[in-house]
């Protein structure tokens, strides 16, 4: 086997950085906050997912302080919205860099409706969302201890909004949503369907 050796730190010598075409696909983090002024703010990013399931935690990481860190924060509450092939081209528009006086939702033409539990905003077209409040905000720093301007914000999520239509005898379809994820080219995004779809048995754990 003939393989490409890189230090990260002197680049990889190739057309596009293959680290995000490795670690993928990556489901996208379509974050829902709402600003100090009262204007809401609606963004995806790709460094997004899961983290625990007791106590529930999802967290995505910015490159650079954007409004969406600042807003989650400050208000101490966010969302996360289901990014799915029907709502592909909206998140993408809602990824325009416009002023934080700008309003995502109504730039993407998505509809923000109030969350239950937390004081931000969801996208009421998306078949699942997440309420969560924040709990940490971590600066990224490389194994020398020198800070980047890297922010990794996670969040308890502490209410769900799951569309009945993905429910199966109470078991949640993956496949039915038709989630959206980022690949590593520059326009590359995947979704899944049944033929992806295989059975594992996990090992004995007391074996």
């Amino acid at each position: 086997m003939k393989r490409h050796f890189y230090r990260p730190s002197e680049g990889h010598r190739l057309p596009h950085n293959p680290f995000k075409a490795i670690v993928a696909p990556r489901p996208i983090g379509w974050i829902g906050t709402r600003g100090a002024g009262g204007v809401n703010n609606l963004a995806p990013y790709s460094f997004f997912n899961a983290f625990s399931d007791a106590p529930p935690i999802v967290g995505f990481c910015s490159i650079g302080r954007k409004d969406t860190v600042t807003n989650a924060e400050l208000t101490g509450t966010f969302s996360w919205n289901l990014a799915t092939k029907a709502l592909a081209e909206p998140m993408n528009t809602s990824s325009l860099g416009v002023g934080s006086e700008e309003d995502e939702f109504m730039l993407s033409g998505m509809t923000a409706v109030d969350c239950s539990e937390v004081d931000a905003p969801r996208v009421e077209q998306a078949q699942v969302s997440f309420e969560c409040l924040t709990t940490q905000c971590i600066q990224l720093q490389d194994a020398k201890g020198t800070a980047h301007d890297r922010w990794l914000l996670l969040g308890e999520v502490v209410g769900v909004h799951i569309d009945e239509a993905l429910l199966l005898d109470g078991i949640y379809q993956t496949v039915a949503a038709k989630p959206i994820m980022r690949g590593g080219g520059t326009k590359d995004f995947f979704t899944i369907d049944e033929s992806s779809l295989f059975h594992m048995e996990r090992p004995d754990d007391n074996r």
